[in-house]
């Protein structure tokens, strides 16, 4: 993969995410954004977040993500939604059932995606790559 293709696919799944909070604002009362825009550095803490912590906190957990076939993982992105909660501010979710269902919430959403966002280039006639 391109450079260029690496960010664009890295810039649509941040807006990607940055929509999928927005919309979790709307729907849930428990997530809120004081503006907009703090959905877009929320998304770009997650992601930095979800490259370098996560993986540790996976690794650590290994034991209990076993012992509850997987389900733990769920207890492990609610706590990278919680520690993003506390790290940007104008970002509020009220307790841990709330970062649970949130993050069921963007598993589901980014399950619906495919697991990412591709980038397609048209060339020319009617054929996509």
């Amino acid at each position: 993969m391109h450079q260029q293709d690496r960010l664009k696919t890295t810039l649509l799944q941040l807006i990607s995410t940055s929509v999928t909070l927005l919309v979790a604002d709307y729907l849930m009362d428990s997530i809120r954004f004081d503006q907009p825009w703090v959905a877009i550095v929320t998304a770009i803490v997650l992601a930095l977040l979800n490259a370098f912590l996560k993986p540790l906190l996976v690794l650590l957990t290994i034991p209990a993500t076993i012992f509850t076939l997987g389900l733990f993982l769920l207890f492990i992105n609610a706590a990278i939604l919680m520690i993003a909660d506390q790290l940007v501010d104008g970002f509020v979710i009220d307790g841990l059932w709330a970062a649970i269902l949130l993050a069921i919430f963007i598993s589901l959403v980014n399950g619906l995606l495919g697991g990412n966002v591709k980038v397609m280039k048209h060339s020319g006639g009617n054929e996509l790559e």
